[in-house]
């Protein structure tokens, strides 16, 4: 893709090097260096133009199906096992601590969290990927505990549950994603996200004076887990979800 654009990038730096000179030749009066300024530009130009139509007649590379094939996403997983950086595949999804990428086949494009990023080259996005593992995640953990323990409460209402008991996370994430549109602006992938970003916080405690606990063991044989990725790279599994009171 660079490679393919150099043998035009030569003919255009070097027109516009000749006009440069064919401006300055004008600017100060001097004719005999203006004609051969714009002589040279001209004939540059259309080299320029000769090579710009082989290359377009010569691309046959197809970017739909090298997005919709899957072959972008394993090169962009290769890629980043190349450069040490942490990422895994779950359900078209790319998790990168703590970046979610989803590639968009449509745009020829890639979303990070959300964003819409036309430079796909796998070495720049596991670049970009690298960076944001640099800076401190933007997250409110005490709003979400908050959050988390309200859609709990309808999770065990709805459920018939008894107080206290653990409830599965994917209903939790339901009751989250209720408003037409919500679960596509808040997916699985993201909701373990924060989980994990709440869990390494060590924020357990809420404002009315119960704690939570993430109960995995007898939530996980029964399927609807959530994977994340963790900070190590490590796949980490989330089921269940409990408030308790604390003990006093």
């Amino acid at each position: 893709m660079r490679a393919g654009a150099q043998p035009l990038a030569r003919p255009l730096g070097a027109a516009l090097k000749a006009a440069k000179k064919a401006k300055t030749a004008a600017a100060h009066g001097q004719i005999r260096d203006l004609q051969q300024a714009l002589e040279a530009a001209v004939g540059l130009a259309d080299q320029a133009t000769v090579t710009a139509r082989d290359l377009r007649q010569g691309w046959g590379f197809d970017v739909s199906a090298w997005f919709s094939s899957g072959d972008y996403a394993k090169e962009l997983l290769a890629a980043a096992a190349e450069a040490g950086v942490q990422a895994l595949e779950s359900d078209d999804r790319i998790l990168c601590f703590p970046a979610i990428v989803q590639v968009s086949a449509a745009d020829a494009a890639v979303v990070v969290d959300k964003e819409k990023d036309r430079r796909v080259r796998p070495s720049v996005v596991v670049a970009h990927l690298a960076a944001l593992q640099q800076r401190p995640p933007n997250f409110r953990a005490e709003a979400f505990i908050e959050t988390l323990a309200s859609a709990y409460d309808l999770v065990v209402a709805s459920k018939r549950l008894r107080a206290g008991a653990p409830a599965k996370l994917v209903d939790v994430h339901k009751v989250l994603t209720l408003l037409p549109g919500a679960a596509r602006d808040y997916t699985p992938q993201e909701f373990a996200r924060d989980l994990y970003l709440l869990d390494q916080k060590g924020v357990v405690d809420t404002k009315d004076g119960r704690r939570m606990s993430l109960p995995a063991s007898a939530l996980t044989r029964g399927g609807g887990v959530l994977t994340t990725v963790a900070r190590s790279g490590q796949t980490k599994v989330y089921a269940g979800i409990a408030f308790t009171e604390r003990a006093k």
